[in-house]
């Protein structure tokens, strides 16, 4: 599996910096080539499933992905979002995280895949690209 962790601090509120990384349909504007569709009615919630296409024309894949933890920031409590990853290609899990603190929020974002069948030998090189990739999610969704 390839595991990555992106940490962030934003002047967002903790309401906001949640809105804004849990828009998924906003994801897809950060991310070339990429589409996202939203599959069950909002709002989101446990159960929620969306796919993630990336294509160039015919060529490409989804990443099926369901939420099975939605648990938005409140006073004193952290924000917390695990999505499964159930497609043919990506597989693994990812986990969003919000903590308001005086003045700022803190954002954690965790992801393990795997990819289609590449071998694990590339697992490094894959989880490197993943950080780089949504590391500049996140920042652009942070930033507006």
């Amino acid at each position: 599996m390839s595991a990555f962790r992106i940490d962030r601090t934003t002047p967002l509120s903790a309401d906001e910096a949640w809105r804004r990384l849990t828009d998924w349909p906003a994801h897809a504007d950060q991310v070339p080539l990429t589409t996202i569709s939203v599959l069950t009615p909002g709002p989101t919630r446990v159960g929620t499933v969306f796919v993630a296409r990336s294509a160039l024309g015919p060529a490409g894949f989804d990443d099926r992905m369901e939420v099975v933890r939605w648990q938005p920031p409140a006073p004193g409590l952290p924000g917390h979002c695990r999505l499964e990853k159930r497609g043919r290609t990506v597989t693994g899990w990812a986990e969003i995280q919000v903590r308001g603190e005086e003045g700022h929020t803190r954002v954690r974002w965790e992801e393990e895949l795997v990819v289609g069948r590449l071998p694990r030998l590339l697992d490094p090189l894959t989880a490197r690209a993943g950080q780089m990739v949504f590391g500049r999610v996140v920042g652009r969704l942070l930033r507006g």
